[in-house]
């Protein structure tokens, strides 16, 4: 029974595909029930693809115990598999040198026309109908390989010849594998060379040719090449759906390590088109996933592109973070990049040199190449020394180009701030002005009746009616405490313009909410009817009288009132251009004494106006820095941002509920301790 399972394991491997979470189990089975080599060195090779797609290290032990045993078995197709297989994986860990040496190990065997005449399962190799044909399919994916290899090494005139070396091949054995890696590289090709139009007509070959194929472990490579295309395009919404194709193509094949790559490219779309919540969504999976698969490449980018996301949202401590992690994993990236681009280069020179030598064998010019070698290697070590100095002047300066973009950043904070207190003294005024105005009558009134009074006093001193005298003095005495009484009213409202116009201490005191509350709204009225004579609004204070006095900062409290009743009062007079006399504004402030789930006290303040509302895709942004629905030039976008701040400084709360086309509701709750 044991046997009849492993025959069907190694004839249909598709049956056991289905189920990818059992597949490593059925292949583990096999090794440990059967004494074959041959059934144990195809079944190491399967291991070994399964495990290139996440864990590779463990990929690389597989392929490394089918060279083996196609070495004992004298297997030639299977040990130039086993070469390239081993070269692949060393590819993906970005070990160049020694992959360059697989490589060109696999294609030395596999040149070797005697080396097919023992093709035991040689329909495993990528489509092949005989042993020949399998020889012909191994050394194609050696080019083909090999073009990335070169890519990776920056030798693109390599990389042409063996794309097209590959090319030839796939066409002359109709190799749809071959052919749709092919395509879609020249596609990368033309795309890298700013040819997005010819790029995308080389990936949709590609399309037809998956479509034909039963092989699709690179179909979300491909889908992540055709975004990439639409983004050079500017076509973003085409750019989302490959993108998104891709990440599914990579979960559905098991490549996982692609997965990082494509929430990376769905983020930039996203940041790109200003959607910066999803970009920060898809950028903080890139991080997870490629630090979970140790991918350091897409973990920097991720954090790079995290810092810029963190920048546009005003998080300037989390965007320095980011930005300094993003870096920190770039430059030892580049350090290591350095490091195999120059075994690469030895590997290839060495590989040349081999060459050489045989066809020549001439050992006078062997010496001169050598020489030449030295020569290069100078050359690329003055070279790399000459780049590390560079990048070490360039992040001196980046840091102090940052320590002073900090620096500017917080002044100009600071600026923005005073000039929102600024603009908002400027709304008080009008309405101080209006407010000042009636007690000043008073005095002036009292003084005038004075006047005539202690003239009549006079008079009547002379005539010697001292009763008449005394009622004058009574009513001059009542005058006097009526002009000590709106002196002291002028005198207040001359303070708290003061008080708002000026940076505030910080310290918190007793206050009456109901007073602060009173006075704001009657000087916010005031003020917005001294601007436009035809704006009439009613509005009314509905005012607990318990109210306990709260401690807090009054000026700053004072500012959240002032915003909340302006922007009241400009919703329902915008209401009222639109609707003209068939509409009635009003603003209704009111306050309450509350008491919290856990016992504690606090109170209410409530601004509710009847004006157009708020609509749900603006209500989430009105507290961001900047954020306004006024015209331009009628609103800083601080006055919300500001108030939420204070009001979470002192410990409280302000939360907004608005309908649409009815009216809006600020709520702010703070503590009576």
């Amino acid at each position: 029974m044991k046997s009849v399972f492993i025959i069907l394991l190694l004839v249909f491997p598709c049956v056991v595909l289905a189920q990818d979470s059992q597949y490593l189990d059925s292949l583990n089975y096999v090794l440990q029930h059967t004494a074959n080599d041959t059934i144990k060195m195809d079944t190491y090779r399967k291991m070994g693809f399964y495990l290139q797609n996440g864990k590779l290290d463990s990929a690389l032990y597989c392929h490394q115990q089918q060279l083996a045993f196609a070495k004992k078995l004298n297997l030639k197709l299977y040990e130039a598999d086993a070469h390239e297989q081993i070269a692949y994986v060393l590819l993906q860990q970005m070990d160049l040198s020694k992959a360059l040496e697989n490589y060109n190990q696999a294609l030395k065997i596999a040149s070797e026309p005697n080396s097919a005449e023992n093709g035991w399962g040689y329909a495993n190799f990528s489509f092949s109908k005989s042993p020949a044909d399998a020889r012909l399919s191994i050394i194609g994916m050696v080019h083909f390989e090999l073009s990335m290899l070169y890519d990776a090494s920056r030798m693109f005139d390599e990389e042409k010849l063996q794309l097209h070396e590959a090319l030839k091949i796939g066409e002359k054995l109709h190799n749809p594998k071959i052919l749709s890696l092919t395509t879609r590289n020249i596609g990368m090709l033309f795309a890298k060379n700013n040819q997005p139009d010819s790029a995308l007509y080389y990936y949709q070959k590609t399309l037809i040719q998956y479509k034909n194929s039963p092989y699709q472990v690179g179909l979300g490579d491909l889908y992540r090449k055709i975004g990439r295309v639409y983004v050079a395009k500017q076509q973003y919404d085409s750019a989302k759906v490959n993108f998104r194709k891709s990440i599914n193509a990579y979960a559905r094949n098991n490549v996982l390590l692609g997965l990082s790559s494509g929430y990376l490219e769905l983020g930039k779309v996203f940041l790109a088109t200003d959607q910066r919540d999803s970009a920060l969504h898809y950028s903080l999976k890139v991080i997870a996933s490629a630090e979970s698969f140790r991918d350091k490449t897409d973990e920097a980018n991720g954090y790079t592109q995290l810092s810029t996301i963190y920048e546009s949202l005003n998080k300037s401590a989390l965007a320095l973070h980011a930005l300094k992690k993003g870096k920190s994993l770039q430059d030892s990236l580049n350090n290591a990049y350095v490091n195999k681009l120059i075994q690469v280069q030895n590997t290839g020179f060495q590989e040349r040199l081999r060459l050489k030598k045989i066809a020549d064998d001439q050992a006078a010019f062997q010496n001169k190449l050598k020489m030449t070698g030295l020569i290069v290697v100078l050359a690329i070590i003055f070279i790399i020394a000459l780049l590390l100095y560079r990048n070490n002047r360039q992040k001196k300066k980046m840091n102090k180009v940052l320590k002073q973009t900090l620096s500017d950043l917080k002044g100009t904070q600071a600026q923005l701030i005073q000039a929102e207190k600024m603009a908002s003294l400027g709304e008080l005024t009008a309405g101080i002005a209006h407010e000042i105005q009636n007690p000043l009558n008073f005095v002036n009134n009292f003084s005038e009746v004075s006047t005539e009074l202690l003239e009549e006093m006079r008079e009547e001193i002379e005539n010697g009616n001292f009763e008449e005298v005394k009622v004058i003095s009574s009513d001059l005495n009542q005058n006097l405490e009526k002009i000590l009484t709106h002196g002291r009213r002028a005198d207040g409202i001359v303070k708290g313009m003061l008080q708002h116009s000026r940076g505030s201490s910080g310290q918190k005191e007793p206050t009456d909410i109901n007073a602060l509350a009173d006075e704001y709204l009657r000087l916010s009225y005031h003020g917005l009817r001294a601007r436009d004579k035809s704006f009439t609004s009613d509005f009314k204070l509905e005012a607990d009288e318990t109210l306990p006095e709260v401690n807090v900062v009054p000026q700053d409290i004072g500012r959240v009132l002032l915003n909340l009743i302006n922007n009241a009062f400009y919703a329902v007079s915008e209401k009222a251009k639109q609707n003209g006399n068939g509409y009635k504004p009003s603003v209704i402030v009111s306050t309450s004494s509350v008491t919290s789930p856990s016992g504690d006290s606090g109170v209410e303040i409530r601004v509710k106006d009847n004006g157009n509302g708020i609509p749900d895709e603006v209500k989430e942004k009105i507290f961001q820095p900047f954020f306004t629905t006024k015209p331009t030039g009628q609103g800083t976008g601080l006055g919300l941002s500001m108030s939420y701040d204070i009001v979470k400084a002192h410990g409280g709360k302000l939360t907004v509920e608005s309908k649409d086309g009815q009216g809006t509701e600020f709520t702010v709750q703070l503590s009576v301790v």
